[in-house]
């Protein structure tokens, strides 16, 4: 039933030897300064015969962050601390891409270490509350980043891309999705800016183009992936014209050469179709909540090349092997999804025939 997933293949210029991916999940394991650490290269060690480990969210800058405890990969000892993880997924046989997320506007300064507003493309309050060190607190409304600082951002990701490598990642996915800064910039409800960065489609999808092009001319194509969330309503995203947008976003992509689009689908098979017409080389989908044989199925009809899960990976460090031998499978702990030490992190058991 999952043969399909156990086929080689490449990404980019990484060899895999199946096509079962560990998705990005937000842990809140770093230090105050975000710095990882050795529990750290335990986790994700732990779940090295993943075809591909795609990293929890890392700020590539200090105006990044927006959640406590998030590792980040703009200073010296960041790159220290992701090279113990790197090195341990390595020595393990594994391959591991560091995902760049800079938050945006979902973000609060308690959670920081400078304590500054948040930025984003404009002055928008976002709907809900963050989590702090305190309490649970109204998300404030963001200072609008003008477009010399929209530049600068556009190189901290260049930057934070040269780092990761350094710190011995095969490579980076810019995270476009979830509502983050990226989405913010896509989306009409986030971004209401009347220069060059807003307003039209093409306005709209610039940053995310001008970041995925700074990376890859800095690291290479084939070391840079891109997560895409179309129509994803989480963090207060509201997008009005996802069957243009994401087309063209695509479109304005395809020259670059990427290593792959992550795609994390919300539905609209329709678009899901199309997007997977239009893109030209390897495609990674999530299909949050779907069964497995589901998942395996858009590989053996060309949807997908390669699935990606969260909260299976997170709960079965050994899940390929599970899977392989069809054994029984750990049940999720959410109350320790975010947060805390070893319980719910590292101490989930393998299984034993």
């Amino acid at each position: 039933m999952l043969e399909s997933l156990w086929t080689p293949t490449t990404l980019g210029g990484i060899s895999l030897p199946h096509r079962l991916v560990m998705a990005p999940m937000t842990r809140d394991r770093s230090t105050p300064e975000g710095v990882p650490t050795e529990l750290n290269a335990e986790y994700y060690a732990q779940r090295a015969s993943h075809a591909l480990i795609i990293t929890e969210g890392t700020q590539p800058s200090a105006d990044g962050q927006g959640y406590l405890l998030t590792p980040g990969i703009h200073n010296d000892d960041q790159i220290a601390g992701w090279r113990k993880i790197t090195d341990a997924v390595h020595s393990a046989d594994g391959r591991i891409v560091i995902q760049l997320m800079h938050t945006g506007r979902i973000a609060h300064p308690d959670n920081t270490p400078h304590g500054r507003q948040p930025v984003a493309p404009s002055a928008i309050q976002p709907q809900g509350v963050m989590f702090t060190a305190t309490e649970p607190q109204q998300m404030p409304t963001p200072r609008a980043l003008s477009a010399q600082e929209v530049a600068e951002t556009v190189d901290d990701f260049r930057r934070a891309a040269a780092a990761a490598v350094e710190a011995g990642a095969d490579g980076v996915e810019i995270h476009g999705a979830n509502g983050y800064l990226v989405h913010q910039f896509l989306s009409d409800n986030t971004n209401q800016r009347t220069d060059g960065y807003g307003g039209s489609i093409e306005g709209r999808i610039r940053f995310a183009v001008e970041v995925a092009a700074a990376v890859a001319g800095e690291i290479g194509a084939g070391r840079t992936g891109l997560r895409i969330s179309p129509g994803n309503p989480y963090n207060d995203i509201a997008e009005s014209d996802t069957a243009q947008l994401y087309p063209a976003l695509l479109d304005a992509l395809r020259p670059l050469d990427l290593a792959y689009l992550h795609v994390m689908h919300t539905g609209d098979e329709a678009l899901l179709n199309h997007l997977r017409a239009l893109w030209p080389s390897t495609l990674i989908l999530n299909r949050a909540g779907t069964d497995l044989p589901v998942r395996a199925k858009d590989i053996e009809n060309g949807t997908a090349d390669l699935v990606s899960v969260g909260a299976l990976s997170l709960a079965n460090p050994d899940l390929v092997e599970r899977l392989r031998s069809d054994a029984p499978l750990n049940t999720p702990d959410p109350a320790t999804f975010y947060g805390g030490g070893v319980a719910g992190y590292t101490d989930y058991p393998t299984h034993t025939a």
